[in-house]
C-alpha cells in the first residue's frame, strides 16, 4: 500500500466538479488493430509501473487483448479518477480503497465480481489472505462480508520498528522478537533512549516520534477502547480505555519528553529524524522497506506496545482492483483484476520492486525464509496480517467525515492543554452525528 507520510484523510467515494478527458479511458472496446481493449487506471511510483508493465504484457499475450495503462501520481489518483467518473469514462479496471466501497456500490460505480472469483478455477481463494479479500466484500449494510466488489492490489501491515544500532550503542537488551513491551515498559526504554549526545544541554536523540493519525490505533485499541460499536452504529471513542490510550499518547511528549517537542519537529520532522537514526522506535510498512534498505544503521520489526488487554494491534492497510459497471467486457475486466491481483508471476515482479508483501499466502511464506534483505523479523509483517491487524475504522463506513473529525482539534491535547477524557467528551457528539448522516445516506438504520 502506497501512503505518504502527511496525514491523509480517506474520501468518500463522491463524484468531482468539472471533468478531465483521460484518452483511452472509455470502458472497453477494440483497439485499432481489433483486438480487445482494456483501460486499467493506477496510482504508483516507476518501479510499480515497471512492474505492471511486464505483468501486463503477459496478460496481452494470453488473451489477444490489448490493456492500456493510466498512471498517475498518488496525489493525483482521487481527482483524476472522480473526474473521468464525472464525464462517463470510467476505466475497466482501477483502484478503489475499502473506504470508497460503499458509495461507489450505491452510485453503480464498481461492478460485484464474485461470480467471476468464485467461478475461476485456476483461483485458490484460501491461498490470498482473507483480510485482503473481506476488505472488499459488501452486503448492502456492513463491509467485510456479502459480495465481492474489488480484489486486492496489496495488504500493508503497519508494524513497529525499532534502530537497533542505537540500542547496542545504549547497552540496552533488544527487544523480544514476540513479545511486545507493555507500555511502562516502553516508557522507560524510550527514556534510556532520549539523549543529548552532543552536550548542548538539549536532547539531540529520542526514544521515539509518532503520527497521532496514523498511530493511535495501536494504542488505542491494545487498551480494549474503539471507535465504533459492533454494528457500526455508535461513536465510541468516550470511553476510560480510549481516553486512556489518548492520554498515554500524549504524555510521552508532555509528561515523559521521549519525543521531539512541537518546534524540534518543525525543524526537521520524525520521519526524516528516524531516517537519520534520530529515533528509536518508529512504524513501518512494506512500502518502507526499498528507502529504509539505504540507512545508515540496522534496524527490524517488533510488536506494537500493549495497552490493558496485553494484546499488540494494529492496522493494515490495502487497495482493491475493481471493475467498472459499465465495461463493456466484464468477463476480461474481472480476468484482469483476478490476474493482477493472485497470479504468482505478477506478484513476483511487484514483490521484486519492493512495494508489498505478496498477496500469495505459500509465497509470503517463502518470501520471509527466503529473502536476504531487511528486515531480518519479516514475519511480524505476515503476524499482522493474518493475526492481529484491523481497517482503519473509517474504512468500514459509508463516509469519513466523522473519523477525521477527531483529529481536527486534537492538538490541544498533544500540547498538554486540554485532558483527553474531557477532549473527547466534547468530539464524540459531533462524531456521532456525522456517522448518523453518513448511515442514513448508505441506507443503514
Amino acid at each position: 500500500m502506497t501512503k505518504s507520510r502527511k496525514p491523509v484523510i480517506a474520501a468518500a467515494a463522491m463524484l468531482a466538479v468539472g471533468a478531465l478527458s483521460l484518452s483511452g479511458c472509455a470502458g472497453g472496446g477494440s483497439g485499432d488493430s481489433g483486438t480487445e481493449q482494456l483501460t486499467f487506471m493506477f496510482r504508483g511510483s516507476d518501479a510499480e509501473k515497471a512492474a505492471y508493465t511486464a505483468a501486463i504484457e503477459q496478460f496481452e499475450k494470453d488473451n489477444d487483448v490489448d490493456v492500456k495503462i493510466i498512471m498517475t501520481t498518488a496525489d493525483e489518483y482521487n481527482t483524476k479518477l472522480k473526474a473521468a467518473i464525472t464525464g462517463k469514462q470510467v476505466p475497466d479496471v482501477f483502484y478503489v480503497d475499502p473506504g470508497s466501497v460503499q458509495a461507489y456500490v450505491k452510485t453503480g460505480i464498481i461492478k460485484d465480481i464474485t461470480e467471476y472469483v468464485e467461478g475461476d478455477d485456476d483461483l485458490d481463494l484460501d491461498n490470498v489472505w482473507q483480510y485482503g479479500v473481506d476488505s472488499y466484500r459488501f452486503d448492502g449494510k456492513l463491509m467485510g462480508q456479502g459480495a465481492i466488489y474489488a480484489m486486492p492490489k496489496d495488504v500493508g501491515p503497519f508494524s513497529f520498528g525499532y534502530n537497533k544500532t542505537m540500542f547496542e550503542k545504549a547497552g540496552i537488551p533488544l527487544p523480544d522478537k514476540d513479545k511486545p513491551y507493555t507500555w511502562d515498559e516502553f516508557t522507560a526504554v524510550t527514556k534510556q533512549l532520549t539523549q543529548d549526545t552532543n552536550g548542548d544541554g538539549t536532547p539531540d536523540q529520542w526514544g521515539t516520534g509518532l503520527n497521532v493519525v496514523w498511530n493511535l490505533q495501536a494504542f488505542v485499541w491494545s487498551n480494549g477502547g474503539d471507535w465504533l460499536n459492533k454494528d457500526r452504529t455508535k461513536v465510541t471513542v468516550d470511553t476510560p480505555e480510549f481516553a486512556e490510550a489518548l492520554q498515554y499518547f500524549a504524555d510521552l511528549t508532555n509528561v515523559e519528553g521521549v519525543t521531539p517537542s512541537a518546534t524540534d519537529a518543525q525543524t526537521l520532522d520524525t520521519y526524516q529524524r528516524w531516517m537519520q537514526g534520530q529515533i528509536g522506535f518508529f512504524p513501518v510498512g512494506p512500502w518502507d522497506v526499498p528507502t529504509y534498505e539505504k540507512l545508515d544503521f540496522d534496524w527490524d520489526l517488533i510488536p506494537w506496545p500493549v495497552g490493558s488487554t496485553g494484546e499488540t494491534a494494529t492496522w493494515t492497510g490495502t487497495l482493491g482492483i475493481a471493475v467498472s459497471e459499465t465495461t463493456k467486457d466484464p468477463d476480461m475486466a474481472a480476468k484482469l483484476s483476478i490476474y493482477l491481483s493472485t497470479d504468482p508471476t505478477a506478484q513476483q515482479s511487484l514483490v521484486d520492486a519492493g512495494v508489498q508483501i505478496p498477496n500469495l499466502i505459500d509465497m509470503a511464506q517463502e518470501w520471509v525464509t527466503s529473502s536476504t534483505l531487511p528486515p531480518e523479523n519479516k514475519q511480524e509483517f505476515l503476524d499482522v496480517v493474518q493475526d492481529y491487524g484491523r481497517a482503519l475504522p473509517a474504512n468500514t463506513t459509508y463516509s469519513a467525515e466523522w473519523y477525521d473529525e477527531l483529529y481536527k482539534n486534537i492538538q490541544t491535547v498533544l500540547d498538554g492543554k486540554q485532558t483527553a477524557a474531557d477532549y473527547l467528551k466534547e468530539v464524540q457528539p459531533r462524531m456521532q452525528e456525522m456517522l448518523d448522516k453518513a448511515n442514513a445516506e448508505a441506507g443503514i438504520g
